[in-house]
């Protein structure tokens, strides 16, 4: 297999000899419209050569104007290079100045797909940490028939009819994809904290995600991540319900469990109403394979398929299904992955809480059009995310490590 460092000189080659306008035989050969050979790849450059070779012997000496031309394509690979780093290097962020005229805003920012009996009780204790009732419930905008099959709308009129008590604090609101979007409109709404509740499987997580980011993206005096309590897998009573539950019991058309996980606020007829619609939404299958519609349940299976890489290679691009930021893979872990989004945040997920993204409303997370011109440099940036081994969203994990050392020595 090519090393990167040999791929990227190729590639190099490829971009001088494209502006020449030569051909390749496919062997590192370039020959012009005449069919004239002129040059070949050595060390990532082009050689060029001249109409005097003869075969076996030693090349006459380069003419001025040949060598004009290979000092002309070396300026302009530095050149190219030299914008390419300016343009890769992760963007310096600073909040804008605020005055800070409210207190602490209590949040909860979770997928609700489907909402379940166990979401109430997350409803009711971000109302019961909240001060003087100051809290907002934001349902995530992800999507996909496996994993997020209601959409958002449908999502915020089922939750207000399951939780009539917390209505006016749910919030449909498109500029909300991420917990980052949510935090940078309470700092400019002038909040000096922010309260985050969620699940005991997610606190760490947010914990370390948004500290991280404050003073960057956001600027709060205290940020706190708040569990909900601990969830029992095997339990049928509220501790053991969730989403992967009702999700499972609709594919596998058990409506008595999936009623089971619904509020009392929610009479049978409009249970069944939702039940019909997860599975619609779902388009299931027969042959459908658990580990994608509820992974939690076939973890094994997950793992499998993960390990095989038949989902999640570097380069694809995936939504972390708890904070709603999408990026593109630029490390495979045992059990996780290291994603960067377009802004250049980088964030660490679990396999069992990413998607694919959408691309161009699929579930395909291919190239998109405007990155599939040979020679371009989004071309060259995609296929460089493809490579193995790339030096490709490296400069983020190095950033990070260096930040830390930062602050250990300090």
């Amino acid at each position: 297999m090519k090393s990167f460092s040999q791929f990227i000189s190729e590639s190099t080659a490829v971009q001088q000899a494209t502006r020449l306008g030569l051909k390749t035989d496919g062997h590192g050969g370039w020959y012009d419209n005449k069919g004239e050979f002129v040059a070949k790849t050595e060390k990532g450059q082009l050689k060029f050569y001249n109409k005097r070779q003869k075969i076996g012997k030693q090349d006459p000496s380069q003419t001025d104007k040949e060598k004009n031309l290979s000092q002309t394509t070396t300026s302009q690979t530095k050149t190219d290079t030299e914008k390419q780093t300016k343009e890769d290097q992760p963007v310096e962020m600073v909040p804008p100045q605020v005055e800070k005229t409210k207190g602490t805003l209590t949040v909860a920012f979770g997928r609700f797909n489907p909402p379940t009996t166990g979401h109430e009780k997350l409803l009711n204790t971000v109302a019961s940490s909240s001060d003087d009732g100051d809290y907002v419930i934001i349902p995530s905008r992800s999507q996909d028939k496996k994993k997020n099959p209601l959409d958002t709308d449908m999502k915020v009129s089922v939750m207000k009819q399951m939780f009539p008590q917390h209505s006016e604090k749910i919030i449909n609101d498109p500029g909300n994809k991420t917990i980052f979007d949510i935090l940078k409109r309470a700092h400019n709404d002038g909040y000096a904290g922010v309260r985050i509740v969620g699940g005991a499987d997610r606190q760490k997580e947010f914990d370390k995600l948004v500290n991280t980011y404050n003073g960057k993206m956001y600027q709060f005096d205290d940020i706190e991540v708040r569990s909900a309590g601990d969830r029992d897998p095997d339990s049928d009573s509220v501790e053991g319900m969730s989403a992967s539950k009702q999700r499972k019991a609709a594919a596998e058309n058990d409506f008595d469990g999936f009623l089971r996980g619904v509020p009392t606020a929610m009479n049978k007829k409009a249970a069944r109403e939702l039940f019909d619609n997860v599975r619609k939404s779902m388009k299931i299958k027969e042959g459908w394979d658990l580990w994608e519609i509820a992974p939690k349940f076939d973890w094994k299976n997950l793992r499998e398929n993960y390990v095989s890489k038949k989902v999640f290679n570097i380069g694809e691009k995936v939504e972390n299904l708890n904070n709603g930021l999408i990026g593109r893979i630029i490390r495979r872990g045992a059990n996780y992955l290291i994603c960067v989004t377009e802004d250049k945040i980088m964030f660490k997920s679990w396999i069992k809480d990413v998607t694919e993204a959408l691309v161009n409303g699929t579930d395909q997370s291919g190239v998109p059009a405007d990155q599939r011109l040979v020679g371009t440099d989004a071309h060259r940036k995609y296929v460089e995310t493809m490579v193995p081994g790339s030096s490709w969203g490296i400069q983020f994990i190095n950033k990070y490590r260096k930040s830390k050392n930062k602050q250990i020595s300090k």
